[in-house]
């Protein structure tokens, strides 16, 4: 499948679009600082990892319209103290003037930051992103209890990147971030990536009643040749169909859109799965 091809492949599951929940758009400083990380990906990874889209904002807003992506937040995160509130601010500027986008936000464990991210549940942010091999810091750190309890009385989710790929971090795997859940059960997460390369064990993290895990960049040929899904747990991802929702990684991906969409079709899972994955799950996630 090629991305001329993915609007047919909706329609044909009789859904209107698609709705992704894990979609990057940044100041531009900040996402040309992240693809040259990423043109430096053969000595980080081990691996090229070429950007498939790294065209203008305007570019990349026509190529989501042109897929059918109906919704989307555009996913900020910072690797260091005082770059949220900025973040923050410009994310609600990037969704107010850009349809189908949906407002989203970030932290980092730093005085006030339970103050800015009440004023960002104040004024409407949707969906919250923390990367914490980027971020290089501790989940079950004092600074962020306070945030992570906001996020779960408001029941706005936070998609957390705590798995250990591509690479491993001080923070990473489920250990840190279970250690939250444990504390605030009723938080509203999705692992990003199916939590790879420890799938079996994010998937564990579901047996608390809000945690979904997105699809991003999970079982395309890439990552299979990476950090291969275990076929094993196929099964399982049937089991959580109201749990598992789509993510790409938009635009930093290093193969076309559609790759995403045929690596969930070829779990043979059926079209039931497809459209809670694609769509339905997104909607009541973003509030839609």
């Amino acid at each position: 499948m090629r991305d001329d091809d993915v609007p047919g492949w909706w329609q044909r599951l009789g859904l209107d679009g698609l709705v992704d929940v894990h979609v990057h758009f940044l100041p531009d400083q900040v996402m040309n600082a992240v693809w040259a990380y990423f043109d430096q990906a053969s000595e980080h990874y081990g691996t090229a990892w070429p950007i498939t889209y790294r065209t203008s904002v305007e570019e990349r807003l026509k190529t989501l319209e042109s897929l059918g992506v109906r919704s989307f937040p555009a996913l900020v995160y910072p690797h260091k103290p005082g770059m949220a509130v900025w973040l923050n601010g410009w994310a609600r500027d990037f969704a107010a003037s850009t349809p189908g986008c949906v407002t989203s936000g970030t932290f980092f464990p730093e005085p006030g930051a339970g103050d800015y991210v009440r004023e960002a549940l104040e004024s409407g942010t949707r969906i919250f992103k923390v990367h914490l091999q980027v971020g290089d810091y501790d989940p079950r750190t004092d600074e962020l209890d306070d945030v992570w309890g906001q996020l779960a009385e408001a029941g706005v989710p936070v998609v957390v990147h705590c798995g250990s790929g591509p690479i491993r971090g001080r923070h990473t795997g489920p250990g840190p971030f279970g250690e939250v859940l444990r504390k605030h059960p009723e938080l509203t997460a999705v692992i990003a990536h199916l939590g790879m390369p420890e799938y079996a064990e994010h998937l564990g993290l579901t047996s608390y009643p809000n945690v979904h895990l997105d699809t991003t960049m999970a079982l395309t040929p890439f990552t299979e040749s990476l950090m291969p899904f275990p076929r094993e747990l196929t099964s399982r991802l049937g089991d959580l169909q109201d749990r598992i929702v789509l993510g790409s990684d938009f635009p930093n991906i290093p193969y076309e859109y559609a790759v995403q969409l045929a690596s969930l079709e070829s779990l043979n899972l059926g079209d039931d799965w497809l459209r809670a994955v694609c769509w339905d799950n997104g909607v009541r996630l973003l509030g839609l």
